[in-house]
């Protein structure tokens, strides 16, 4: 069966919440991880959305990001898409939108309910003629993802989701996709195990804001997967995905140069982590069920 690839990102969200799967977005910050994350997505037959955040992007580089998609898509055959996460302003979501990213995701989350909703209607305005889609983001999903946590993780109740603010933000700005904060984090405990999910209030903000936006889960490393089978069914078609993917690649990296204190040839010990990475991306991608699901 012949793969169409005119279809867009829009398509695949209503397919996932038609069919009850997920879509995984994996974040990466070079060639050799976007490669596995394509390589992994081509294997198993899933769509797949390349996740950059504002530090991965600058380091990688927008244009960059988006020429790499437009080869790997073409080469592979495959429904590949990409998105700017956790975007903290305006100018800079424009800069991607204009540099040609499928999607955008502005984090007002840290800003007062008011201001968050003018800026991403600001932002909305400007995608929506681009054909760009707009995540945007109520309450605060705790973060630090650049390390795994020592110690519980704490979640504030103020932080959480409220079902009638998420439900007067998506009627006043017109987004896509919502991220909701339930009890999810970027990083992991140093047990490996997340705290279980707070899915009454996914309930509750899928009763409210019914099919106005596409829901979305951040912090998906580490969720117990009981929990993320559940959420898929409660109306979650996204989960991001990055801090497993840091761990797999960059703990394969230090084990194959302190295993050859000599090796200084990178492309014969890069392979190896992005296998690692690949593996990951592959346990996601049956987990989400979005495996054979490009047609």
């Amino acid at each position: 069966m012949t793969i169409n690839l005119t279809k867009n990102l829009k398509y695949y969200f209503e397919k996932a919440k038609r069919e009850g799967f997920t879509l995984g977005q994996f974040n990466f910050s070079d060639y050799s991880q976007l490669k596995g994350i394509v390589e992994a997505g081509k294997r198993l037959k899933s769509p797949v959305i390349l996740g950059t955040s504002e530090g991965e992007s600058k380091f990688f580089g927008l244009q960059e990001a988006v020429a790499l998609r437009k080869v790997l898509r073409k080469k592979s055959g495959m429904p590949i898409f990409l998105n700017l996460d956790h975007g903290k302003s305006f100018e800079y979501l424009r800069e991607a939108i204009d540099a040609g990213y499928d999607m955008v995701h502005f984090d007002g989350s840290k800003l007062p309910i008011e201001e968050n909703i003018k800026i991403s209607k600001q932002v909305r305005s400007y995608a929506k003629w681009r054909g760009v889609l707009v995540e945007g983001e109520v309450g605060r999903i705790g973060t630090d993802a650049s390390k795994v946590y020592t110690e519980k993780f704490e979640i504030k109740e103020d932080d959480l989701t409220r079902a009638d603010i998420a439900k007067d933000y998506i009627d006043k700005t017109g987004v896509d996709l919502l991220a909701v904060s339930i009890g999810n984090f970027h990083g992991i405990e140093i047990s490996g195990i997340d705290p279980n999910l707070r899915l009454d209030l996914l309930e509750k903000i899928k009763k409210e804001t019914g099919e106005k936006a596409f829901l979305v889960l951040h912090g998906g490393s580490g969720t117990p997967e009981d929990d993320i089978r559940k959420a898929i069914k409660l109306g979650i078609v996204k989960i991001n995905i990055n801090t497993e993917l840091r761990l797999a690649y960059s703990g394969n990296l230090r084990r194959a140069l302190q295993n050859n204190t000599e090796e200084i040839v990178p492309y014969k010990y890069m392979p190896e982590a992005q296998k690692s990475l690949e593996k990951v991306v592959e346990s996601k991608i049956k987990l989400f069920d979005s495996e054979n699901k490009i047609y």
